[in-house]
């Protein structure tokens, strides 16, 4: 999926902006939608459909009571670092009768923030699974709903069974700078892996 478009009219190519893709991943109704929301700079593209007719009866809603609609294609935001620099988000749907979709949202990405939500935190398990499969680099946010029970994020580590390198934050996804301290995270990650991956292919 390419990027750009009219943005590169008119400029030469070391004026062409660099553009970072972001997936914003999790399970259902662990934050996804809200973080975009509360990040972007312009107005969220969102699919959501409210939880009624079929779906109803197929997702669980367990923990997550008072959810009332759903993603069914993806949450789509878009931040300004700096002139020459763009950082495209794509919020992934939740339930696995949607998770065909995710190649497709996945070519080309820097890396992803996995939402967990400690009330169903096997629900991100799926997530977490996907994306060390395609080796992206990666990032876990520990949305801290209210009345929820509190974990360190070392025992988030354990209980996902996550390599030593992957980092593991809390947050609150309403909040734009906790948003934004997430993606920081994630950048900084995903380009120190890109910084040894060089660096070891200089060396052989």
């Amino acid at each position: 999926m390419g990027f750009g478009g009219s943005e590169f009219n008119g400029r030469s190519p070391a004026e062409a902006p660099v553009t970072i893709k972001i997936l914003i991943a999790g399970g259902f109704g662990a934050g996804k939608t809200t973080l975009v929301g509360a990040v972007t700079e312009i107005r969220a593209l969102r699919t959501e459909e409210p939880l009624s007719g079929p779906g109803a009866y197929v997702d669980n809603l367990a923990g997550v009571e008072r959810k009332t609609t759903t993603t069914v294609a993806m949450d789509f935001g878009r931040i300004s670092i700096r002139e020459n620099l763009v950082i495209y988000l794509f919020g992934t749907p939740g339930q696995e009768r949607f998770w065909f979709m995710w190649d497709e949202l996945a070519t080309g990405a820097l890396g992803a923030v996995v939402l967990a939500d400690t009330r169903r935190l096997a629900d991100c398990f799926p997530s977490v699974d996907y994306f060390e499969r395609r080796r992206l680099p990666f990032a876990v946010a520990v949305n801290c709903f209210e009345g929820a029970r509190r974990y360190h994020p070392e025992d988030v580590r354990s209980a996902l069974d996550l390599d030593p390198g992957v980092p593991v934050v809390l947050c609150d996804a309403r909040q734009r700078s906790s948003a934004r301290d997430i993606l920081v995270v994630l950048v900084e990650h995903a380009l120190s892996g890109l910084r040894r991956a060089r660096a070891a292919g200089t060396n052989v």
